[in-house]
């Protein structure tokens, strides 16, 4: 159980709550701060215009709406925008954003009513998940059509995900005892105003990131191993010679992946000991850029997920909504805090950076499909009889092709704002497509990854080098020998590929 409120949600919290499904309990002081929130509200607004409590809302705003029709104006805000198009969200990625709009509201500079602090907690901790469709938002006012999905099933209306079914919120509410909550003052907007479903994609994205960079610098690893590299590529000496923090992390993680091998060679002993009298040396001076530079490469892709991964913390432990109840300083305050330029540019790096990445991994799969690169493995890694059978040759074309719309979809979002609403949001974020086309690029890349991973225990076992591995590199071999066995005969290898991907996502390399 989580005593939520106490202190602000980190990375372990969080993932506790959406990976490890620990439930949550509201702690005493977090309704103490919520309840001033909506007191303070509550008295301040009498004989004060006040956006959206006694107004219309966006360029209606000069409409003045009287205290009778407060129910009705929040009622018809979350009606009239829960108009989402296109697929549903999954399941996790609306948990997460679940708790990442119960976090922000509980801070209390929402003065919404408690009820919508309990009935978040028992949506998350009943697993009901509100069918929140991916077209509709552009990010300023926040997520307002997303985030009305979720408004709509709070006051008891609308769909949910529960136990794998589509079906009635009305019926599921009434099955689990779980009451709508109450409309008072301006839950609604509340509620809809927000960077909540953009903040809650981009930490799933940003945590699925960071394991793929693990897994590329696994694959990394055991590549060198089977290459016989030598050591100073990623030696701590040749890496903090230049002072990028990334590049000196993947060299360590290296490192330790291949501490143990056999097979990594020191420079000294087999170039630097005896002057070669060849005129074409055969024993190879330098690896391709795709094996000897990973530390320099992935190193601004790890900088770009910690970066992007504290960001996502920062927004999801501020307020993002509008106006802000100060309960401190006796004030209601105007601005743009739900705007989610933000997120979205963190976005469009780490998509540009985890594109980089399954570039990455299609080369190194190139270049260990291509004997006249890799110089000791057959075509494509057969382990059958060449010509009659194909080994890895038509899992490339996957590969390539994924690769291939990675590079399309790394176009920055950030930059394509469309001015709507009337011209009040003349200038907005498109924070939710940006985080749901990362989304797909890390999607995109883990298939990369899995097929060269693929690839890699094929010319583990091609070479008979399993004993030699380091002892890392033997554990991944055995985990994911585990889902794929070694095969010489061509067979429909797409189910394998889908196990692979789904185990490396929901795992890290040892």
């Amino acid at each position: 159980m989580i005593e939520f409120g106490e202190e602000k949600l980190g990375l372990d919290g969080f993932s506790s709550i959406i990976f490890e499904d620990n439930p949550i309990n509201i702690s005493e002081s977090l309704k103490r701060r919520v309840d001033a929130s909506f007191e303070f509200l509550s008295e301040f607004t009498k004989n004060k215009v006040i956006y959206g409590i006694n107004t219309g809302f966006g360029p209606m705003a000069p409409y003045q709406i009287e205290d009778a029709d407060r129910y009705t104006l929040q009622t018809n805000l979350i009606r009239s925008h829960a108009s989402g198009m296109g697929n549903c969200l999954e399941p996790i990625y609306v948990r997460s954003a679940m708790l990442a709009r119960l976090n922000t509201l509980a801070l209390g500079y929402s003065g919404v009513h408690k009820s919508v602090i309990e009935t978040l907690r028992q949506l998350i901790n009943h697993h009901v998940y509100p069918l929140i469709y991916e077209h509709g938002g552009v990010g300023a006012s926040g997520d307002l059509v997303q985030l009305a999905h979720l408004a709509l099933v709070l006051i008891g209306e609308g769909e949910v995900d529960y136990e794998g079914k589509r079906q009635s919120t009305a019926v599921v509410f009434n099955k689990l005892n779980i009451q709508p909550i109450e409309i008072k003052i301006r839950e609604g907007l509340a509620i809809i105003n927000g960077t909540s479903i953009m903040t809650g994609i981009g930490i799933i994205n940003s945590i699925y990131a960071r394991r793929l960079v693990k897994w590329s610098v696994a694959a990394s690893s055991m590549i060198s191993e089977l290459m016989e590299v030598y050591d100073d590529y990623f030696s701590e000496e040749l890496n903090k010679s230049k002072l990028h923090k990334g590049q000196q992390e993947v060299a360590a993680m290296i490192r330790k992946n291949i501490a143990g091998s056999k097979f990594i060679r020191k420079r000294d002993q087999h170039l630097y000991k005896d002057f070669s009298q060849e005129t074409v040396i055969q024993d190879k001076v330098q690896e391709y850029y795709s094996v000897r530079c990973v530390p320099q490469i992935v190193g601004i892709i790890l900088e770009t997920v910690n970066q992007c991964q504290e960001l996502m913390f920062e927004e999801v432990n501020s307020a993002n909504d509008n106006p802000i109840v100060d309960v401190k300083n006796k004030n209601v305050l105007h601005g743009g805090n739900f705007h989610g330029d933000y997120v979205s540019f963190e976005m469009d790096k780490l998509k540009i950076a985890i594109t980089k990445l399954s570039m990455l991994a299609e080369r190194q799969l190139n270049f260990l499909l291509n004997p006249n690169l890799n110089g000791v493995l057959p075509p494509f890694v057969n382990l059958g009889r060449l010509g009659l059978n194909f080994g890895m040759q038509g899992v490339q074309f996957t590969a390539t092709s994924t690769t291939a719309e990675n590079q399309m979809l790394s176009n920055p979002m950030y930059v394509h704002s469309i001015p709507n609403n009337n011209d009040n949001q003349d200038i907005v974020s498109m924070g939710t497509n940006a985080a749901l086309i990362t989304k797909k690029v890390i999607e995109n890349s883990y298939q990369v990854v899995s097929i060269e991973l693929i690839t890699i225990l094929q010319a583990v076992d091609c070479l008979d080098k399993f004993a030699g591995l380091a002892p890392a590199s033997k554990a991944n071999y055995r985990k994911l020998r585990e889902i794929i066995a070694r095969f010489d005969q061509d067979y429909p290898i797409y189910k394998d590929l889908q196990k692979v991907k789904d185990y490396i996502l929901n795992n890290d390399p040892d």
